[in-house]
């Protein structure tokens, strides 16, 4: 019997959310399956992936075929490179202990990525809030700088009718002048 390690979809419409399964290849995408390994929710940046290492190794190992996103998935968790270092034990290539060393230091490093990128993704949040809170602060004191403009009386007027005052002044004391 062929089997085949593929996703199978769950969620409503627009939310997709998958269980990573085996299952014979000739069963439909939704249907039987032989043991559920894990699971995949791409909503969440980045994607939330969880599986049972150990099981899936087992299944690759004894010969299912993951399907194209299966093995990207795989290969993301790194189930691939642990069965591509076993293969290097067995030709003798590398001892246990060398292979071990070597999965441990892909894992950190792995680790180190995603955290980092967890990290970029929460400042840039807190980035673009920030920015938006100072742009809505910027907003709300242009509207109260423009309402108390549009309360207050016009302090033009004001100032034309005592330049106006003066200057009839000095006409009736010109004219004053020039009667004597």
């Amino acid at each position: 019997m062929a089997t085949k390690i593929r996703l199978q979809r769950h969620g409503k419409k627009g939310k997709p959310f998958y269980y990573i399964v085996v299952a014979d290849a000739r069963a439909p995408r939704d249907g039987r399956f032989i043991e559920r390994l894990g699971s995949y929710n791409p909503n969440t940046n980045p994607a939330t992936i969880d599986i049972n290492f150990d099981k899936t190794l087992d299944w690759v190992n004894n010969g299912a075929q993951p399907t194209d996103t299966c093995r990207a998935i795989l290969s993301y968790k790194g189930v691939l490179y642990k069965k591509h270092l076993e293969g290097g034990v067995k030709k003798g290539a590398l001892t246990e202990e060398q292979a071990v060393e070597k999965f441990q230091a892909w894992l950190d490093q792995k680790d180190g990525k995603i955290t980092g990128k967890k990290d970029s993704l929460t400042t840039a949040k807190q980035d673009a809030r920030k920015a938006a809170l100072a742009a809505e602060a910027k907003k709300k004191d242009e509207k109260a700088a423009a309402i108390v403009a549009k309360n207050t009386p016009p302090a033009e007027e004001v100032v034309e009718e005592e330049v106006e005052a003066p200057a009839a002044e000095t006409e009736t004391e010109a004219s004053a002048e020039g009667a004597e």
